[in-house]
């Protein structure tokens, strides 16, 4: 290959220019760039940033890394020093300035939500500083579009939008060499890894690769809102087929083209995964992501107590409803005992509609409540009717839990809040309307403010909208939706703001709590501090609008909160590996853990 003529003038080329001066820019930089572990007391801020190491020698490389890249916010002398004077427009801009351009333009496209997602991803891949600043700063408006339920759409159209890559594709081309594989992820320290296979993603069913947007989704709000710095998060897709025929179809699918693994083969590659990220990641905290309802609760049972992780739509679902539960008793002024006296209807049987039913009941077992006691408060349905115990065989381990003997097998909604008289209806089925006016005029009868929690998303999927629940309740319920909604105008003239129910309250600072103090496991227990102390934030002033949880602008607050009570918690029960000093409170050592989107200047004080 050596005698290809261009190949010999560009490799003689590369050794003139090799063997030209270094330029003082140039010098300067290799001189004072620092190191991570050159970090001082008051540099604190920073501490969390990738180092900049050899491959950052030029300051085009620096331009390049949206770890590091400002775009036009280098200052003057990083400008010099860099040399990369001449390579940006002369203004030196403020983050501040940066934020607000962005969100200018951002608003030029306010009807089109999927674009928006795009926009930001572009941003995402230029300057991650400048993205997680802009959801900080604007997580209000900016969460729907990077989470649900602008995301849902965007998975949908993920293989025809594909343009750079972003986290890991573990396929089943690298069964029997995973290990090998998550070495090729460049980072040193992964602090949170999301995983999914595609198969459940929101209520949209198998979309295979195309899922990737969801960790992806997850990670950036674990960034944002949970304090995790950017570089010590990973993305991944466990590629393992799809049984989805339009996917495996379409000529421009980027994922595996075989139907998915089944069996002992799946839980194998599974099992193979878990391997490699612990070997490499021994204290990661790992989050499963929209699993199939029959692979979700297996894979959950088996690697909780042996590895530092958790389910989110199991475990950080049903942690966000107690929350909400809890703050819709302290909305009553009733206190946490009152748990023990709700009547529960679940619509919807999967992981998610057991994970809510669980945690539930856990709650209730935690107030005192004797545990077969307790579950005889829940009423879960599938698509069948009501779950009774003459079709055990039909049921899985968890529904068998809860399944009914007083009441008849396959009975019907109506039928049975009519029978039963419950105070709180969830509705986790992913079907439009499965919460029919019937069923919320029937409680309002029998209960004087009925608690109404539609959770699936995106929102075109919610079980019933807060205008139909307000205005079958003649204004009385207690709302709390998995996506965001306008607020509802009652005949009153009352204005009501519906809780956003969404597990992004719970799982960053669950994330956060749980990796800081590097706990052995997350028992059920911390889950249940999380919510207790989730429920505790909503004001007066929340209340009166119609919320149980604080707005979505103290999120970042509200995950702070849950991240303490994780590390009491598992300091409290001996499972916490890493705790503060003698001299400093938990509270201080979570806030000064959490990652803050801010630039880092990027040569020492003594050359400044």
């Amino acid at each position: 290959w050596t005698s290809d003529p261009r190949l010999k003038a560009a490799m003689a080329l590369r050794g003139a220019l090799g063997r030209l001066p270094t330029s003082s820019a140039t010098a300067a930089v290799r001189r004072t760039v620092r190191p991570l572990s050159s970090v001082t007391d008051c540099d604190a801020r920073f501490r969390f940033l990738a180092p900049l190491n050899a491959r950052h020698s030029e300051g085009h490389d620096i331009l390049n890394d949206p770890l590091w890249n400002k775009g036009s916010a280098f200052t003057e002398s990083e400008r010099d020093r860099l040399g990369i004077r001449g390579l940006l427009p002369a203004h030196v801009s403020t983050l501040e300035e940066q934020v607000a351009t962005f969100m200018k333009r951002l608003h030029k496209h306010n009807e089109d939500p999927v674009r928006q997602n795009k926009m930001l991803q572009d941003l995402q891949n230029r300057n991650e500083t400048l993205y997680h600043r802009v959801l900080v700063d604007h997580v209000e408006e900016i969460a729907p579009l990077v989470y649900t339920p602008t995301v849902g759409k965007v998975c949908q159209e993920f293989s025809h939008t594909f343009a750079r890559t972003r986290g890991m594709y573990m396929t089943v081309k690298e069964i029997g060499q995973m290990s090998t594989v998550m070495h090729n992820w460049p980072r040193t320290t992964a602090q949170v890894v999301v995983v999914t296979d595609g198969s459940r993603i929101l209520g949209l069913g198998d979309l295979g690769a195309n899922g990737m947007g969801i960790p992806i989704g997850k990670l950036a709000l674990y960034c944002a809102v949970g304090g995790i710095a950017p570089h010590r998060v990973l993305p991944v897709m466990l590629d393992l087929g799809t049984d989805n025929e339009q996917l495996l179809n379409d000529p421009e699918y980027r994922g595996i083209r075989q139907p998915r693994l089944k069996g002992e083969a799946y839980y194998a590659a599974v099992d193979e995964f878990m391997q490699s990220v612990y070997a490499k990641y021994p204290q990661t905290m790992l989050q499963f992501e929209d699993f199939s309802s029959d692979k979700a609760s297996i894979l959950l049972a088996k690697y909780r107590d042996k590895y530092l992780c958790f389910n989110d739509d199991i475990q950080g679902t049903g942690a966000v409803v107690l929350a909400g539960v809890l703050g819709a008793l302290r909305m009553q002024r009733k206190s946490v005992t009152e748990l023990s006296k709700l009547k529960v209807v679940v619509v919807g049987a999967g992981s998610a509609g057991i994970g809510v039913t669980q945690a539930l009941h856990q709650a209730m077992i935690q107030i005192g409540m004797n545990p077969k006691k307790a579950a005889e408060n829940f009423y879960i349905f599938d698509q069948f009717g009501l779950q009774g115990k003459s079709r055990f065989a039909s049921l899985n381990e968890e529904q068998m839990v809860y399944a009914r003997s007083d009441l008849a097998d396959g009975s019907d909604l109506e039928t049975t809040i009519d029978q039963v008289k419950p105070d709180l209806i969830i509705g986790v089925t992913g079907v439009k309307g499965a919460i029919p006016e019937a069923a919320v005029r029937n409680m309002a009868k029998h209960t004087d403010r009925p608690i109404v929690m539609p959770l699936s998303n995106p929102t075109s999927s919610a079980e019933i909208t807060p205008e139909e629940a307000y205005a079958w309740s003649d204004g009385r319920a207690i709302v709390a939706t998995g996506s965001p909604f306008e607020p509802v105008e009652l005949p009153d003239g009352r204005v009501m703001t519906p809780s956003q129910c969404n597990n992004m309250y719970i799982f960053p600072g669950l994330g956060l709590g749980a990796s800081v103090c590097a706990a052995e496991t997350i028992p059920d227990s911390m889950l249940y501090h999380s919510a207790v102390a989730l429920s505790k934030l909503a004001t007066e002033e929340d209340f009166t609008a119609g919320r149980v949880f604080p707005r979505i602008t103290a999120i970042r607050e509200a995950n702070r909160e849950v991240a303490i009570a994780c590390v009491r918690h598992a300091r409290d029960i001996s499972i916490a590996r890493a705790t503060p000093g003698r001299n400093e409170s938990i509270e201080r050592w979570v806030e000064r853990k959490m990652y803050y989107p801010e630039y880092a200047p990027l040569y020492t004080t003594r050359d400044r």
